[in-house]
């Protein structure tokens, strides 16, 4: 089930940094902390970088599974599995990749009623948002690669940020004492923040769209150790800037923060961030609906435009079909201990079978 891409859709290599980087940096940055803090509290910061250790080895085991023979998880599939199992467990995916779309959709929407325009009407939102991931989906992979840029500069834009909070912070004894939580408390706080992390596993579906994919490694981890670094960053200065109690009563912290950024010129600087943030989210949200087509266009012969529009509608539908905020919740929830076990085992699992088999193939 090996797939040639022409060399006019193929991006270069050093763009996988900023694919892996922004699909890591959406959504979740603007309210983890309350999360990843509920166990290991002023520690969770520990738990932050032991999991961007490990999805360092998940991404390194990731490109040991892919090569030329087998380019994408279809390919892989097919080969470790047979065809009709290998498609059934293909489809699996492109349903989990759909509902970390919905998500996203899902949770911007939920920001804007909450945060702009509280009586705007949901299917108003999601029609809007939806045309326009339609646009930028239907132009096509180098499209959403070239946006994925924002989703890079954005998130460092916070770093200046950070001013405001530290200056209005008045103690940093908040972080203390440190490490005197359970081994137990930070694995269970490490588990809330693999949800952050969430999104670079499409790799295993835009693989063969990188120039040299082989070589492309080494920008994929910068993109995860960018990620680790800037989510370290904002948890320390969360911690600082809130006690862990209000902490936990607060949603949406980095746009509580956020919020007391004034410049004499603005006014309501969280509305244009709010805004200016769908630039962020755009990318990931859109590589990941676009990763549903691919996948659907490889296991069936209907086109990309056509399984497009059919999942915008699915994800619109399911926005507007509840009024209650805390679905959103549940949403990312689920979507969070999915990619907990299909990052952790069966990314694991497909390394070791593949091996196997590849070894047992040599051995005949």
């Amino acid at each position: 089930m090996k797939t040639t891409i022409k060399e006019q859709y193929l991006v270069s290599t050093f763009f996988t940094f900023f694919l892996v980087h922004s699909s890591q940096t959406g959504l979740a940055l603007l309210g983890f902390q309350d999360n990843i803090s509920k166990n290991a509290q002023q520690d969770a910061w520990v738990s932050v970088i032991l999991t961007g250790i490990v999805i360092h080895f998940i991404l390194w085991l990731i490109y040991k599974i892919l090569d030329e023979k087998h380019p994408d998880l279809m390919a892989i599939h097919h080969y470790c599995y047979g065809k009709v199992i290998g498609n059934c467990l293909s489809f699996f995916v492109l349903l989990y990749f759909l509902l970390q779309s919905l998500t996203v959709f899902w949770g911007y929407i939920e920001i804007i009623q909450v945060w702009v325009y509280p009586t705007l009407k949901t299917w108003q939102l999601g029609i809007v948002l939806g045309i326009l991931i339609y646009y930028l989906v239907s132009g096509g992979f180098r499209l959403l690669t070239g946006f994925s840029f924002w989703g890079v500069v954005l998130p460092s834009f916070l770093l200046i940020l950070i001013y405001f909070p530290i200056k209005y912070a008045k103690t940093t004894i908040t972080l203390l004492p440190i490490l005197n939580h359970s081994i137990g408390d930070i694995l269970l706080s490490a588990k809330a923040s693999t949800l952050l992390f969430l999104g670079f596993e499409w790799i295993l579906i835009y693989y063969p769209f990188i120039k040299d994919a082989n070589k492309s490694q080494k920008w994929a981890q910068f993109g995860t150790l960018y990620s680790t670094i800037l989510y370290l960053i904002i948890t320390l200065i969360s911690f600082i800037f809130y006690n862990q109690e209000a902490l936990q009563h607060t949603p949406w912290p980095t746009l509580k923060m956020v919020k007391i950024v004034h410049f004499p010129f603005v006014e309501r600087f969280e509305y244009i961030f709010i805004f200016i943030w769908l630039l962020v989210i755009i990318s990931p949200l859109c590589i990941s609906i676009w990763a549903c087509t691919r996948i659907t266009r490889r296991l069936t012969r209907i086109p990309p435009k056509i399984s497009l529009f059919v999942f915008l509608i699915m994800i619109v539908t399911a926005t507007t079909s509840t009024k209650d905020f805390r679905s959103v919740e549940k949403i990312s929830t689920i979507t969070s201990e999915i990619g907990f076990y299909f990052i952790y085992t069966y990314i694991p699992l497909l390394f070791l079978i593949k091996h196997i088999k590849m070894k047992r193939n040599k051995s005949f």
